[in-house]
């Protein structure tokens, strides 16, 4: 039987050959059963770098891929629940929200929600209009979920990634959530999109709007079209969906416009916003409503891009601007939603709710950080 300082040496000498092992990836060779070493190495060292994906990361990685576009992957990810409980301070009146897909094809380029896919372990800014999920089971999800709700439950549909994107065509993935509010009442839904495809699903719309408090918005951001066409570059044309705003007028649906967001020195003149407010109006809009740009970190090199392929002059003033802080200065909020309400009044526009104080009153005085463009109609991203 060996004595105990020889069994102290040999413990040293394995200890000091893993050590050594690490540091210069030379093979370690000992009399220590290869199990037992492995399991005494993590308990040795456990700063060695082990991090795991989180759950989402890793049902991304695994999705298989479903099909392609150009330049774009869409692949299917499993996901426990499709309504997203939100927090926000700005009290705004909805407490859910739902998004049937993570990425949007639209690329616009000022899009906040690019953050989303960093929950995915995705960082490039690009990857979120190039790898599309779409949610497995969705409708069936939401049938179990909306059974836990209380009626008069404020649901925000569409608040991260356009749910008529392209790949609803295929997928329907927001038909079949339509299909499941068409046979609820009691609830109040609120959607977002910039797509002329609602259209498609009017029929189930107007259904939904018998039994349900409903209110569709039309992000409009600039009636010019060849603007658009670099802003949003895969979104439809702009008259395209002031068209689909007076379709959805006449089926008698409460609907309107959302002209933002307002980028200094591009869209924030009083004559881009009056072109997108006149011709709202003409469409019988319900409601007008504009707020200025908001830019996360993770949107700032696509936007900064797009700033300095087509407004160089401007790229200064933007890196100024949102250099410290996401948000451009109060003062300048409290202008543009001057600006907005004087348009408002003098096309007879209303308010997106009925009891939302004026236009003014909404931006003053709001200087913190948070997760969403002040201007969106709803708060933060389900998962």
């Amino acid at each position: 039987m060996p004595a105990i300082g020889e069994i102290s040496i040999r413990m040293h000498t394995i200890l000091g050959v893993a050590l050594h092992s690490l540091l210069t990836g030379l093979e370690v060779r000992t009399r220590v059963p290869i199990g037992e070493y492995k399991a005494n190495m993590k308990s040795l060292f456990p700063i060695i770098d082990e991090r795991k994906p989180t759950r989402l990361a890793k049902a991304a990685a695994d999705a298989p891929l479903d099909s392609t576009g150009f330049l774009t992957e869409y692949r299917p990810i499993q996901t426990r629940s499709v309504i997203g409980k939100t927090e926000s301070k700005r009290g705004f009146p909805f407490t859910h929200s739902i998004n049937p897909y993570r990425g949007c094809e639209f690329g616009c380029r000022y899009c906040y929600a690019r953050y989303t896919h960093e929950f995915l372990e995705l960082r490039s800014p690009e990857e979120f209009e190039q790898k599309i999920y779409f949610k497995e089971n969705a409708a069936w999800l939401l049938e179990q979920e909306l059974a836990r709700l209380k009626p008069g439950t404020e649901i925000a549909l569409g608040t991260a990634t356009d749910p008529y994107q392209p790949l609803e065509r295929k997928q329907k993935i927001t038909r079949s959530l339509l299909e499941v509010f068409a046979r609820k009442s009691g609830f109040k839904l609120g959607m977002v999109t910039k797509s002329t495809l609602v259209l498609r699903d009017l029929d189930l719309l107007k259904k939904i709007a018998e039994g349900n408090k409903l209110t569709v918005h039309l992000t409009v951001t600039t009636a010019n079209a060849r603007l658009a066409r670099i802003l949003e570059p895969r979104a439809p044309r702009p008259d395209l969906r002031i068209r689909t705003l007076a379709r959805l007028r006449a089926a008698g649906l409460r609907a309107g416009v959302l002209c933002s967001p307002l980028m200094p020195g591009i869209t924030d003149s009083r004559a881009s916003i009056d072109a997108v407010a006149r011709a709202s109006a003409a469409a019988g809009a319900s409601f007008f409503s504009a707020g200025a740009l908001f830019l996360k970190p993770c949107s700032q090199p696509t936007f900064f891009k797009f700033v300095r392929d087509h407004f160089p002059d401007k790229l200064a003033d933007y890196e100024h601007r949102y250099g410290q802080s996401a948000f451009v200065s109060p003062e300048y909020r409290k202008r543009m939603a001057d600006l907005v309400e004087s348009i408002c009044l003098e096309h007879k526009l209303g308010h997106r709710y009925s009891d939302q104080p004026s236009v003014g009153e909404e931006f003053a005085g709001v200087t913190e950080a948070v997760e969403l463009q002040p201007w969106l109609p709803f708060a933060q991203v389900g998962t």
